[in-house]
């Protein structure tokens, strides 16, 4: 995936919904090679905590590719933790993870990942 599809992934979706607070696409290593983040706040993580989230992303999505051929490659994973909720979603060996305001409800954060699933079946 070429840089300026990344930040595509990462415009368009940052669009969806004004609760999105960052999209960040991830590489297999961890190292994140684009990102959109909401101008209006501070972020939850500071830069190391960054890396280790985006670190333990790429593992994480490294070992559910055990499981791939029995359960079928993951469509996207929701994580609701107390103070933001999260989503990914897999395009090839990459991730995108977007973070969304904790407040947000259900309905919404569906609405959110239906709109989410178009954009990266396009790059997939």
């Amino acid at each position: 995936m070429v840089k300026k599809d990344q930040q595509e992934i990462c415009d368009s979706i940052a669009k969806i919904s004004p609760y999105i607070r960052f999209v960040g696409v991830i590489g297999e290593s961890g190292e994140l090679l684009a990102y959109k983040r909401r101008t209006d706040l501070v972020p939850l993580l500071n830069e190391k905590n960054t890396q280790y989230q985006f670190s333990h992303i790429a593992i994480k999505t490294d070992l559910e590719g055990f499981f791939d051929k029995n359960l079928g490659e993951i469509e996207f994973v929701w994580e609701e933790r107390k103070k933001v909720q999260t989503i990914s979603f897999a395009i090839k060996k990459s991730r995108v993870w977007v973070s969304i305001d904790k407040k947000v409800i259900r309905s919404e954060m569906l609405r959110i990942i239906d709109a989410c699933l178009p954009v990266v079946k396009k790059f997939s």
